[in-house]
């Protein structure tokens, strides 16, 4: 059964960086898309990144464009989200959770969306994201 590990985060200045892993186990990651979120307190979980293993498309809101980066190590079996200029307002519990690429045409597999929220086959435990002076 496929399992997911977040690490790296911790807390960093504004304008500053931080490099989030996600390890898988249990299975490869070339059937699955991974999707990267976040929920700050008091907010709801959203959707950061995402990648489909697949074909290597991917996908992410508006906040992290331009500014964060996904791409997946195969030989690590490892999903990696680079996050750059981080702001205050990124502060928040990162979660990385596989969805099966099959649920959806390739140009809507990574698509945010309750769809998409309610094929999520494993989230992980999450890894704290603090900016902040």
């Amino acid at each position: 059964q496929l399992q997911l590990v977040e690490s790296g985060g911790g807390q960093v200045q504004p304008g500053g960086s931080l490099r989030l892993s996600c390890a898988a186990s249990g299975s490869a990651l070339d059937h699955y898309a991974i999707g990267w979120f976040r929920q700050a307190p008091g907010r709801n979980r959203e959707g950061v990144s995402c990648i489909n293993n697949q074909d290597g498309k991917t996908y992410s809101k508006e906040f992290a464009k331009g500014r964060f980066t996904i791409s997946t190590d195969n030989a690590k079996n490892t999903v990696w989200l680079e996050m750059n200029s981080l702001k205050p307002e990124d502060t928040a519990i990162y979660y990385c959770a596989a969805i099966p690429a099959s649920w959806a045409p390739s140009r809507a597999v990574c698509y945010f969306s309750s769809l998409m929220y309610n094929k999520i086959e494993t989230w992980g435990e999450g890894t704290q994201v603090t900016v902040s002076t």
